[in-house]
């Protein structure tokens, strides 16, 4: 289900709601719930609403990131490990959780959290689109195949350039051309999965995504096959769009 909202603020707002709610319903049927959340810029406002919603036993929920830079350590101001611990699992008292560490192995660690996560399965994920179409650090050609939870992946430019854009460095050349991401496959084995989208510089991928053919060139155009995924839009990022018919 997409959803539109006026302003990136009352997306962010109806999306922690929900999250919140699926998260009380899951920790009442789970002992333990495993959440994968995305950590780039787009998510922000969200996590602030998220912070806010009552009733959550964050000391039962087991926290995963979906990617990380292959090269930097967690005391870079890029690092998703770093956002990880200081937006995420500090904040709401979650315990669990497991961090990708960019200066090992690449293929190694990819190797350690691949184990790590399909010891049980992950009810709920949070994540966004790239500016081209990415899910996670997949970049186009996804590889909407493999059998692996987490792989090593080259960046494309079109998503480095988005992360001098977000200001997370100063030029490209700083941006690291690898990383380490959860695979589309294992994406999409998540029981529920909020998809948060703000900002018109997301509206040509929003609408190649979702209106669009379903295409490795198009990465997060495979949530068109995923039931129980919910998309929230603003304005600027859905304005591309022609056929949607649910506006908040």
């Amino acid at each position: 289900m997409t959803r539109v909202y006026t302003s990136k603020v009352e997306l962010a707002r109806a999306a922690a709601v929900h999250a919140g709610q699926s998260l009380r319903r899951l920790l009442g049927e789970n002992r333990t719930v495993r959440l994968l959340a995305a950590t780039g810029a787009s998510q922000l406002d969200f996590l602030e609403f998220l912070r806010q919603e009552n009733g959550i036993e964050w000391s039962r929920v087991e926290l995963f990131h979906l990617d990380e830079y292959v090269g930097i350590g967690q005391d870079h101001p890029a690092s998703f490990a770093h956002y990880i611990k200081e937006r995420i699992a500090e904040p709401l008292g979650i315990r669990n959780f497991h961090l990708l560490d960019g200066l090992r192995d690449p293929q190694e660690m990819a190797r350690t959290m691949s184990a790590e996560l399909a010891a049980a399965p992950v009810e709920i994920a949070f994540c966004g689109i790239g500016e081209n179409g990415h899910l996670a650090f997949n970049d186009p050609p996804a590889d909407f195949e493999t059998s692996e939870p987490y792989i090593v992946v080259e960046l494309d430019e079109a998503c480095r350039r988005q992360q001098v854009g977000e200001g997370w460095f100063g030029c490209i050349e700083e941006v690291p051309k690898r990383a380490i991401t959860i695979s589309i496959p294992w994406l999409l084995k998540t029981r529920e999965i909020l998809c948060i989208v703000p900002d018109a510089r997301k509206a040509a991928a929003v609408k190649a995504c979702l209106e669009g053919p379903i295409s490795p060139m198009a990465p997060a155009s495979i949530l068109q096959l995923r039931p129980n995924t919910f998309i929230f839009l603003d304005r600027d990022s859905a304005k591309m769009l022609e056929k949607l018919e649910h506006w908040a």
